[in-house]
């Protein structure tokens, strides 16, 4: 059994070095390193040609999806686990993706908890999220939250080599590359889990792409997100294509509006005042919410204290993730 490692470095002299010594910790051993040199302008270069421990592909700057897609046309592992050049892998990672995809067959990708490494004073946003990412364990959790933020840390992830082969590799657009990547794969019925254990240390850099490149904004996600979501009630809401959404504000109708123009019909939104909007649909309070059997609802709520208290409130009503209802903000 081999893992190839797909590592795209651009500008990483000052983290590169420290990543790849966590990869030459690795108590699994039948391991290939391939880097991707992304045409990097400071020392990066000079730091990966000495060594003889990865597998360098050197070209000139093209971005990270091209990188990533370079580096997966070069592996020839069973698994490909991903790494960014500025975080840092625990030594007991590789081995335990590899057991738990051994143990698992029917899954096809594996992540795992993560170590966040930034200031949560500072980064609190950030550090939230990794809180959410990490109370995703099983299959069924991250699937049914597939649609409210990206479930996966990308470099926490291992998969088999035969999914992009199957369902396509990264693709390069206005959008995050590795969440389109999750649900294009996962709408084609991959189930994923995760290693209930922290396997990378998540740091957070200035620099990071998630807060630098507008393809990582939240309108960028939500845009990403809308045909996944309605391929999926196509498949699972009874009503389809009737929903209600839960959220009237206009952040929230401008990203539920996206999936109108795929064909969803909202018959009502939910909110603390009941109205009638000028588009003509009602606005109703959440205590005159249907029956379960008789409507879907789509909370599109962004606030994660007020997704709690929704899920709860719905809960007690007799809604069922999945079933009748899904989370998308």
């Amino acid at each position: 059994m081999k893992v190839s490692v797909v590592m795209p470095a651009y500008n990483a002299e000052s983290t590169i070095f420290q990543t790849l010594e966590s990869l030459r910790a690795q108590q699994f051993q039948s391991l290939e390193i391939i880097v991707v040199n992304d045409g990097s302008t400071d020392g990066t270069l000079d730091i990966l040609r000495p060594r003889k421990d990865i597998r360098l592909i050197d070209r000139p700057h093209r971005g990270i999806v091209p990188a990533l897609n370079d580096g997966l046309a070069a592996v020839s592992g069973d698994y490909i686990a991903r790494m960014d050049a500025d975080d840092l892998c625990h030594p007991e990672r590789i081995e335990q993706q590899v057991a738990y995809l051994e143990k698992f067959p029917t899954l096809g990708m594996v992540g795992s908890r993560v170590e966040f490494g930034g200031d949560r004073g500072k980064q609190a946003g950030y550090a939230a999220y990794v809180d959410w990412i990490n109370s995703l364990i099983e299959p069924d959790e991250i699937a049914l939250n597939q649609f409210v933020e990206s479930p996966f840390a990308h470099p926490s992830v291992m998969f088999r080599r035969e999914l992009p082969e199957k369902y396509g590799a990264y693709r390069d657009g206005p959008f995050p590359e590795d969440y389109e990547l999750w649900l294009r794969w996962m709408g084609h019925g991959v189930q994923c889990g995760k290693v209930d254990q922290e396997l990378i240390t998540w740091n957070d850099p200035p620099t990071r792409l998630s807060r630098t490149d507008t393809r990582y904004s939240i309108d960028a996600f939500y845009e990403t997100k809308a045909r996944y979501l309605f391929q999926w009630l196509k498949k699972n809401n009874p009503h389809h294509p009737d929903v209600i959404v839960w959220g009237a504000g206009r952040v929230t109708r401008k990203r539920a509006s996206v999936l109108e123009q795929y064909g969803l019909r909202i018959t009502h939104y939910i909110d603390l005042k009941p109205r009638t909007l000028n588009c003509g649909t009602p606005v109703i309070h959440h205590s005159k919410i249907p029956d379960p059997a008789s409507c879907f609802i789509l909370p599109m709520v962004g606030n994660r204290g007020a997704r709690r208290n929704i899920h709860t409130f719905l809960k007690e009503r007799g809604f069922t993730k999945g079933a009748n209802c899904i989370f998308a903000g």
